[in-house]
């Protein structure tokens, strides 16, 4: 494989859309989740009213029962020195599963903070004899909130507040990535939109941060994509849907045209491509902020190339949070001790490596996060925000991560610092 990628050379250009495309102000957006969700326990489930209630620290907090620390000889006790046998790190990436469930986005983390004070409240009221069972209630909070109907039909909190104040929630698109995307399009790249979320939602976003004439920059839409499986699942069980009126229609038998669809599958899609593009194997990048939803199974499945878009890069640098908002926009929302997301965190420590506690009079050692070592195997290269990109010719040469082998050789601009002193890494 070549050592550099470059955008010149790619046929088609897809995109995310949440966290990638569209970027979120995270302090506000992550405290409307976590309140679609305890908001419904409360009123819903009868859970303790003190879940509604959340401090700045409350959204830093490290590998715990509950939000209780758990020390290094109490997560040996529980889940034992090797491996956790749930938990098969290189067998590709993680999945769902009735042992554990895997936050890996902006979107997720929320509801991670959530559980763990359920399981402190729940701990408090049983003196920690009964049984956790409260994940059937977390369903049905995500069932309620954020449900095919929810947008049209007003349905809990999430999206009625999303329509009601869009820009307290969403950063517009830079005058630079809109015209990115246009030196795209003029260059004779096809690009593509592949979201998981409802065409409703999809139209409000598009045309909050980019303009009511967003349709025209993309030849394809495709939304309530339902990844991993949009690349994962075999055509026969993921059809692409028609739309009418922000309701699907039939399943398609293939998909013959560009527009706007539901659902699907990447088998149909490449196999449009190629109609397109009159080419047998045209070279496809797809820009995600998933490693679970977008990169791994864009990479594994598909054999795209695959842009990361890593938000933590933008609070790498000397632990401070890029300075890319205005600073009368990050006031008018913020409080004085909100804490940027993307910062270093004080309990869990940097995304990239972490230390593992050593034998008896032995040091501890640093390690690659497993999040670290997803990032270099399927990723092409990783950068903090499209923005990062927007303004360099299109025929720019990324180092890539399969260069060497290397750790950090696909990180734009920059590496992680801590990654940078990577010889007193080991690799576990």
């Amino acid at each position: 494989m070549a050592q550099h990628f470059s955008l010149a050379a790619c046929d088609v250009v897809g995109f995310d859309l949440d966290h990638t495309l569209c970027r979120y102000n995270l302090p506000e957006s992550a405290r409307l989740i976590y309140n679609s969700f305890a908001q419904f326990l409360v009123r819903e489930k009868g859970y303790d009213k003190e879940l509604l209630t959340v401090t700045p620290e409350d959204w830093d907090f490290w590998a715990s029962h509950g939000t209780k620390m758990l020390t290094p000889e109490a997560l040996e006790e529980e889940y034992g020195q090797k491996e956790w046998k749930h938990f098969l790190s290189d067998s590709g990436t993680a999945c769902r599963s009735g042992k554990y469930y895997f936050y890996d986005n902006y979107f997720d983390l929320p509801g991670a903070l959530l559980c763990a004070r359920v399981v402190d409240s729940l701990t408090k009221q049983n003196s920690g004899q009964k049984p956790f069972d409260f994940w059937k209630d977390i369903v049905a909070g995500i069932q309620h909130n954020y449900k095919m109907s929810a947008f049209k039909e007003n349905c809990g909190i999430y999206f009625p507040e999303i329509k009601r104040d869009p820009g307290r929630y969403l950063h517009t698109c830079p005058e630079s990535v809109k015209k990115w995307l246009r030196q795209l399009k003029n260059a004779g790249k096809i690009l593509m939109l592949i979201t998981s979320s409802h065409s409703d939602y999809c139209r409000l976003l598009c045309r909050y941060i980019l303009g009511n004439d967003f349709e025209d920059l993309f030849d394809i839409v495709i939304t309530n994509a339902l990844k991993p499986g949009f690349f994962s699942h075999l055509p026969s069980q993921r059809p692409f849907r028609t739309l009418e009126n922000d309701e699907e229609q039939e399943a398609l038998p293939s998909l013959d045209k560009p527009g706007w669809y539901s659902q699907g599958n990447a088998v149909h899609l490449y196999e449009l491509l190629k109609k397109m593009t009159g080419q047998p194997e045209p070279k496809v990048v797809y820009f995600g902020d998933s490693m679970h939803s977008d990169i791994f199974p864009a990479s594994h499945y598909s054999n795209w190339e695959t842009v990361l878009i890593l938000e933590e890069l933008r609070g790498d640098r000397d632990g401070k949070p890029e300075d890319a908002e205005p600073l009368e926009k990050k006031g008018k929302y913020e409080g004085p001790k909100a804490k940027p997301l993307n910062a270093l965190s004080k309990k869990w420590g940097s995304f990239f490596i972490d230390s593992v506690s050593g034998l008896e009079n032995t040091k501890d050692s640093l390690v690659y996060t497993w999040s670290c070592k997803r990032i270099s195997a399927y990723s092409t290269i990783a950068i903090p925000s499209i923005e990062a990109i927007a303004e360099l010719p299109l025929d720019y040469k990324f180092t890539r991560f399969s260069s060497n082998n290397s750790k950090t050789a696909g990180y734009y601009p920059n590496p992680p610092l801590v990654l940078l002193n990577d010889g007193m890494l080991t690799a576990k």
